[in-house]
């Protein structure tokens, strides 16, 4: 375990992932807040966050930590030239973990490799962002009594949206059934169906999906990410493609949630917040419990 890191959520077997999910449950029930006595955690943001970095720094407080980092890079070396590995070898020797974003496809992975302590990847990119991906898993198993046999609806913007890419994958050994509805121009990129294809896992694609809401056990509503389209006109065009309404749930069925890894932007309509399907704040309240899991986890501290 020395040194395990969290960069894909490939990283964990599926034993390992529900374990994590077995330790999530734990947290819920108490937090154990001395756990982290005399450990430090570094929290290096390279790129705008509100939920994740908070979640992180949540769960190790409640723990009984410390935090150091920051969550803007033109506050640390990096403004003066810096590289990423002379950062994290530099910051390794000040922390027992780090928890990074940076907004380049990759960097966790590299982070990782020149880390001499654990690394969580808490976004890189359009790639991964695998502690979103168990704490949806988390949501999903609370709320629908079970993994297996789950037909989830992923709504908007699945070319770029990495909380889809790390879900589908860690979703893959539990027989979902997969109904992907996006614009064309956002539809998901073809090594994850080719990866679904491999697994057995059905799925389908869908350009509209008002009609098919009674099928879902989950919708799990993206935001068009506006940072990730170098056309803006592009962006303009399918911002508001996909809007849930209140009204749309009447079929629905009783146990269904609506999941959204967030910030929202016009994707749900707050008419849908005090439907009983909605789910997204008791979601983003799961992080802490996932995230305090994933780091005692790779510290050793709970197996």
């Amino acid at each position: 375990m020395k040194n395990k890191s969290l960069i894909s959520i490939t990283d964990f077997s599926t034993e390992e992932i529900l374990r994590i999910l077995a330790i999530a449950e734990g947290f819920e029930k108490n937090p154990e807040p001395h756990l982290l006595d005399g450990r430090v955690v570094a929290t290096l943001f390279f790129e705008p966050s509100t939920r994740t970095r908070l979640s992180f720094e949540s769960a190790v407080n409640r723990m009984g930590g410390r935090i150091i980092g920051f969550s803007d890079p033109n506050i640390s070396s990096v403004s003066k030239g810096e590289t990423l590995k002379d950062t994290i070898r530099i910051v390794s020797n000040y922390c027992d973990l780090i928890v990074m974003r940076h907004p380049l496809e990759g960097s966790s992975r590299y982070a990782s490799e020149v880390a001499t302590v654990p690394v969580v990847n808490a976004g890189d990119g359009a790639n991964q962002h695998p502690t979103q991906t168990l704490l949806d898993m988390y949501s999903i198993k609370k709320t629908q009594g079970r993994l297996d046999n789950i037909n989830i609806f992923m709504v908007g913007d699945l070319k770029y949206g990495r909380t889809v890419h790390s879900l589908l994958q860690a979703m893959s050994p539990f027989s979902p059934t997969f109904h992907f509805v996006s614009h064309p121009k956002l539809r998901l990129p073809d090594e994850y169906k080719t990866f679904l294809d491999s697994k057995g896992v059905k799925y389908y694609e869908h350009e509209q999906f008002n009609d098919l809401i009674p099928e879902a056990d989950i919708i799990y509503m993206t935001r068009v990410q506006r940072e990730r389209f170098t056309d803006l006109v592009e962006y303009e065009k399918t911002k508001d493609v996909y809007v849930l309404r209140n009204s749309m749930l009447d079929k629905a069925k009783p146990t269904m949630k609506i999941l959204h890894p967030l910030p929202r932007i016009n994707e749900i309509n707050q008419d849908v917040d005090q439907s009983p399907k909605a789910y997204y704040f008791e979601q983003a309240r799961n992080g802490v419990f996932a995230r305090q899991a994933v780091i005692t986890y790779l510290l050793g501290l709970k197996r």
